[in-house]
């Protein structure tokens, strides 16, 4: 059975913007809207939910937030689904979802990363519908670094496409940007340099791996584990019998949590068909005794797969995307370092 993408977006079609995690505080909303004109300047209509209240850690009841997210993503006239960003307890929404009515919808594109993963991974590993990771409304008014591609131009792109994303081997290391001041910043602080890094073996040697990409955000996927929302076993067998590339990268947590996260996973199976392993560049603090390049060894070396770390995909700007879903091929070498995806 082959991944179902959504249809490319046109000029004049809609895009709901809901919260199905943390909402938008009022401070922030003028970043908000500005991320909303950025995309009506392509041509959409954009159409914001009930669900976006920002006084607290979720936008609405998980009630109220589910069935936003399920009436937009089986609207017809609604061609994608992107959230502000984030938050922290999406999990409370996937046994509310209409999964049936999932499956049989006409898929939409649903774009976003962090806790969005807890929804997304789901929703490709269960519908076989491909969603978009590394990207959320809030960061879209940033300029695309060279080598990148926006969210915005992976949702138009038809079927069988392939792109190429080159990292741009500068990434940001210190501060944020403070939407509340300044509101319509469109330049990313890429402040240090940093290329993508082995860490299996002696960290030498090339890696050219292909499989279809699954993955997300280990703090959030890490609670899915040994639940029917993460069996990539069972993804694999019916859209991937070549294998999957699976990325993972940490927000936030210290070393000592991500490697038991990780330890948990793995044993739980979500990388018994892993061809490859993508980690994400992160700002989460080491420990003493365990940096976060050695807790990813620690937990997934077993696993005698390539592992490359420092892939922008994960909270660290700029951003990579990545469609769940896609065919991928990653190349590394001492001088090169890429990800092909096709849409096929």
């Amino acid at each position: 059975m082959s991944v179902r993408y959504p249809r490319p977006l046109r000029p004049g079609d809609r895009i709901g913007v809901t919260s199905p995690s943390s909402g938008v505080p009022e401070e922030l909303r003028e970043r908000l809207a500005v991320a909303v004109r950025d995309v009506e300047a392509r041509g959409y209509e954009v159409v914001t939910g009930r669900c976006m209240d920002g006084g607290g850690h979720i936008s609405a009841p998980a009630a109220d937030r589910a069935a936003e997210l399920t009436a937009m993503l089986t609207d017809p006239g609604i061609r994608a689904v992107v959230p502000p960003w984030g938050g922290e307890t999406a999990i409370d929404l996937l046994p509310l979802l209409d999964w049936d009515r999932l499956r049989t919808a006409e898929p939409t594109w649903v774009v976003g990363y962090s806790d969005m993963s807890t929804v997304m991974t789901p929703l490709t590993l269960l519908t076989g519908a491909a969603t978009v990771h590394g990207n959320n409304l809030m960061d879209t008014p940033y300029r695309v670094p060279q080598g990148l591609v926006s969210w915005l131009d992976i949702v138009t792109a038809p079927p069988g496409h392939r792109f190429t994303q080159l990292p741009p081997e500068r990434h940001r290391a210190t501060g944020y940007d403070d939407y509340a001041e300044h509101p319509e910043v469109r330049t990313f602080t890429l402040d240090t340099p940093g290329r993508w890094t082995r860490l299996d073996g002696d960290g030498d040697g090339d890696v050219d791996v292909e499989g279809r990409l699954i993955g997300g955000c280990t703090e959030m996927l890490s609670n899915l584990t040994g639940t029917p929302y993460l069996d990539t076993s069972a993804f694999a067998r019916t859209h991937a019998p070549e294998g999957l590339l699976v990325y993972v990268e940490a927000g936030g947590h210290d070393a000592l949590t991500i490697c038991r996260n990780l330890h948990g996973m793995r044993l739980a199976g979500f990388f018994d068909t892993a061809n490859a392993v993508l980690v994400g560049r992160t700002s989460a603090p080491d420990t003493s005794s365990l940096t976060q390049h050695q807790a990813v060894l620690d937990a997934l070396g077993p696993l005698n797969v390539p592992i490359v770390a420092d892939v922008e995909c994960g909270h660290v700007p700029p951003y990579l995307p990545l469609v769940n879903g896609a065919r991928g091929r990653v190349v590394h070498t001492s001088t090169r370092s890429e990800l092909t995806q096709t849409l096929d």
